[in-house]
């Protein structure tokens, strides 16, 4: 994966109560997608009627996406994130707010909007189980107006791709969850959309087919712009430029996964479980150690089963751990694990909105009458 993906370079809107941070150089780069102050309210169904509780699923998200970068939204379910991306892509219209893609306004230019996007809802919906993978690409590639010598080069292209070539003329229906998506991802590329939106791309996915998926993601820049909504903490940090963390309708932390997880101030440990023969002075040891400039401190302790464990609390991993094994090897003593502890997405979580990440939560609110 490029490390060119994980390079700082905040476009972020300034929000009152927003946790902004940045890293680095900043690049110039052209905006392609630019949501100022989004709302979104929905009328709970109270019997036939759309009169009962007003929900405020998106309240006031501002975000920029430079071109040719991944932009991950970021959240538990219910917090925003699925109602957001359905007004950028036009399926929703906004209470207040503008947001344009590709300089287009979701409003008043839906159909050019349309045009610059390719979009995948997460779900099993999207694509017809009795057909096989061409013809799925044939009939969508026919929607968005494309003639079929065309489609045919995308189709074999994207096939190729997504390594589904093999399985094209076979019909949908025998396809696994993880071809399936797969498959969904070429149908939205099969008219080479500037931008594409990916909502929940890997969610049901086992961790093998959750794999392959994100380097399908990864490999779509800089070729194109990709918005990724996802509560995957994990997936984030893997591929985003840059993330914003929504919560109950709110952007509470922007910024690039690495400065959002050095804003959170929190040690950086590493755990050094050590060989029962291990014998030497630990005072000693730990007084040295923590003479160097990246190590705040050392301590000896004993881990659950009775092990000794050399513990060291840092400001950088790496250094922290070349030192303390080149003083184990001095003094001959043996190793037998080691544990490194760095600070999370789930710690920027905490910090920026005050509770533990739940992704288990009740669905978007998306998903209420409009």
């Amino acid at each position: 994966m490029s490390s060119d993906i994980r390079k700082s370079a905040s476009f972020q809107h300034e929000i009152p109560g927003t946790l902004l941070v940045t890293q680095g150089v900043h690049e110039t780069l052209a905006v392609a997608i630019d949501v100022v102050d989004l709302k979104r309210s929905f009328r709970k169904r109270k019997g036939w009627l759309r009169s009962g509780e007003l929900i405020e699923a998106v309240r006031g998200v501002s975000f920029r996406v430079p071109q040719g970068t991944i932009f991950g939204v970021l959240g538990p379910n219910g917090a925003g994130k699925t109602t957001t991306i359905k007004m950028l892509s036009t399926l929703l219209l906004p209470s207040s707010g503008t947001a344009t893609i590709n300089g287009f306004d979701i409003v008043r230019h839906e159909h050019q909007v349309r045009t610059q996007l390719g979009v995948l809802f997460g779900g099993d919906k999207g694509l017809y189980n009795q057909l096989n993978a061409l013809e799925n690409l044939r009939y969508f590639g026919r929607l968005y107006g494309m003639d079929d010598p065309d489609i045919k080069r995308r189709a074999n292209d994207l096939l190729e791709r997504v390594q589904l070539h093999d399985r094209a003329h076979e019909r949908v229906e025998s396809y696994s969850r993880g071809m399936k998506q797969r498959l969904h991802i070429a149908k939205t590329l099969i008219h080479d959309p500037a931008i594409v939106i990916l909502d929940e791309p890997t969610i049901g996915l086992d961790p093998g087919a959750a794999i392959g998926v994100r380097e399908l993601i990864a490999d779509l820049v800089p070729g194109h712009t990709v918005l990724l909504t996802t509560h995957d903490m994990h997936e984030a940090d893997l591929l985003c430029r840059e993330i914003a963390i929504i919560d109950q309708g709110l952007i509470v932390a922007a910024g690039a996964p690495d400065a959002l997880k050095a804003a959170t101030e929190i040690d950086r440990r590493v755990a050094i479980s050590l060989a029962d023969d291990a014998h030497y002075n630990r005072l000693a040891l730990e007084k040295r150690l923590a003479g160097f400039p990246n190590i705040i401190h050392a301590t000896h302790q004993p881990d659950s089963a009775g092990h000794m464990r050399l513990e060291l609390a840092c400001l950088e991993t790496t250094s922290a751990l070349d030192a303390a094994l080149a003083m184990l090897r001095e003094q001959g003593a043996g190793v037998t694990a080691i544990d490194i502890r760095e600070p999370s997405l789930e710690d920027a979580f905490l910090l920026a909105t005050g509770r533990e990440f739940e992704p288990g939560q009740t669905g978007d609110a998306g998903k209420m009458d409009s």
